[in-house]
């Protein structure tokens, strides 16, 4: 069986417009698929170069497929569980920056480029006064970033329309923002003069992007069944959810230039993101903090599971219509039509999303994720909305355990253990006043202004309400104290 190469995909030669630091799965199955759908609907014309930004690692796989590769998406898809396989075209090469310096940087000399793409993880885009504009390439993303920009800036001589627009994928809040802040900050570290930082703050733009997908990666446990399915080696396909969404937050309006939505794509370009990213933390991950907990202590454990468990989604489902979207700012319909999709991401049976993941850090969880929605619906109704209110005894009743082991606390549910990940000082507050009467725990854990940056006991009724979901978790079981509210 031969791998999958550009004769078999047919490749098209493009000009390259995108080069992209990084050549994970992520970015492959986001934002290379969707620039391979709008070049074959000849909306943009153009190939991505992918950078290896670090110095350990190899590019043999992508070479041997000439950089081509299939994105497999699998999930609900019209009521129906499908499996869509597509073969990417859009990457032409990829350059490792570390052991091809001179070509990595030769990219920065094409003069069809515009855009670069990054996904370097959240510790990504930092700035580091110890880095050198002498190394080749310097250490940090934003230092090679800056470099690269300057050897474009010399190459072209300041030519202001040969700037070029950054996407960052990072998941940190104004990611773009806060990269060029470290481009900045490298530019007067490294003394780059006064005409490239102007040129920097005029012709380049940094946009700060919301991006969600859930990328499942090489299907390494299925690889045989799955390269007999496709009639090729792949040794670099993407598996994933067929749902996407990527909001692009620009200072001035790039749609035009990069006009994925024109190929009938999920991205949305605005001046202000922050309300779609306050529908997906709300929506999205309030749901996941809201109700894990409580389904992992009647017994569920995995999200598809509790979808298929009548009490658990009706939770969710009440919690979000009810409770969550009445304090969003966004259109009523266009906010449920978002909450339907993420209750079908819920049932895809393509993924096996464990409870216990999702029970990461549930405390500073529930407070980005929930707290904003209760005490929003407080202001809104003048009254506590009793779904995300009961999320919160269900959390303490999850955090149950007077053992600390491991860096875990370990819980109990029956007869079977479960480790219950947080920071110490977060484990070591349950374990020192989970056995204590309900109200007396209630009050202390709500007090606690670390975890909430405030004292939730000052919200009209609320300690009252917990207690009282607690105390009733406690007597009568999780499942039996849940069915009462729902």
């Amino acid at each position: 069986m031969d791998s999958l190469n550009r004769t078999m995909t047919n490749k098209k030669a493009r000009p390259v417009r995108v080069v992209q630091f990084g050549e994970g799965n992520f970015l492959r199955a986001f934002v290379d698929y969707m620039i391979d759908i709008a070049n074959e609907q000849g909306k943009f014309d153009g190939d991505i170069v992918l950078i290896k930004p670090i110095s350990f690692g190899s590019l043999d796989n992508f070479h041997r497929q000439d950089c081509q590769y299939t994105v497999s998406l699998r999930g609900i898809v019209d009521g129906e569980a499908k499996i869509l396989n597509r073969q990417v075209t859009s990457v032409a090469d990829a350059v490792d920056a570390y052991g091809e310096y001179d070509k990595y940087m030769g990219l920065a000399e094409i003069d069809t480029l515009r855009f670069v793409v990054s996904n370097t993880t959240e510790a990504g885009i930092v700035f580091d006064a110890e880095d050198r504009f002498e190394l080749n390439p310097p250490k940090t993303f934003p230092g090679k970033l800056t470099k690269f920009l300057y050897h474009r800036f010399e190459v072209m001589k300041g030519n202001p329309e040969k700037g070029l627009v950054m996407l960052p994928v990072e998941l940190i809040d104004d990611n773009g923002i806060m990269l060029k802040k470290c481009v900045m900050q490298f530019i007067e570290l490294w003394n780059l003069g006064d005409a490239f930082r102007t040129w920097v703050e005029e012709s380049c733009i940094f946009t700060s992007t919301l991006v969600d997908r859930i990328v499942t990666g090489y299907p390494r446990d299925t690889e045989a069944e799955e390269w007999r399915a496709l009639g090729y080696k792949d040794r670099i396909m993407v598996t994933g959810e067929p749902f996407a969404l990527w909001v692009i937050e620009s200072p001035r309006d790039i749609s035009a230039e990069l006009p994925l939505h024109q190929a009938g794509l999920p991205v949305i370009f605005t001046d202000n993101q922050k309300p779609y990213k306050q529908r997906k933390v709300r929506i999205l991950n309030g749901a996941h903090t809201s109700f894990v907990l409580a389904s992992y202590l009647c017994g569920n454990d995995i999200v598809k599971q509790s979808m298929e468990d009548g009490d658990i989604r009706n939770f969710m489902e009440r919690t979000i219509f009810d409770e969550v979207i009445p304090t969003l700012t966004l259109p009523e319909e266009e906010l449920k039509e978002f909450a339907e999709a993420v209750i079908t991401r819920f049932n895809n049976p393509y993924v096996k999303h464990a409870l216990l993941s999702i029970s990461l850090n549930s405390v500073s969880k529930w407070r980005a994720r929930c707290m904003p929605s209760l005490l929003g619906y407080v202001e809104k109704f003048g009254k506590l909305p009793a779904h995300l209110t009961f999320s919160l005894a269900a959390l303490m009743a999850f955090y149950d355990g007077t053992q600390i082991r491991d860096k875990a606390l370990i819980g109990h549910r029956g007869e079977e253990e479960y480790c219950i990940m947080d920071d110490m000082e977060v484990l070591t507050f349950f374990r020192d006043n989970c056995r204590k009467d309900s109200r007396t725990f209630v009050t202390a854990f709500l007090g606690n202004e670390h975890f909430f940056g405030q004292d939730l006991n000052r919200t009209a009724g609320l300690t009252d309400a917990v207690a009282g979901y607690l105390e009733d978790i406690r007597t009568n079981g999780m499942r039996a104290a849940l069915c009462r509210i729902s």
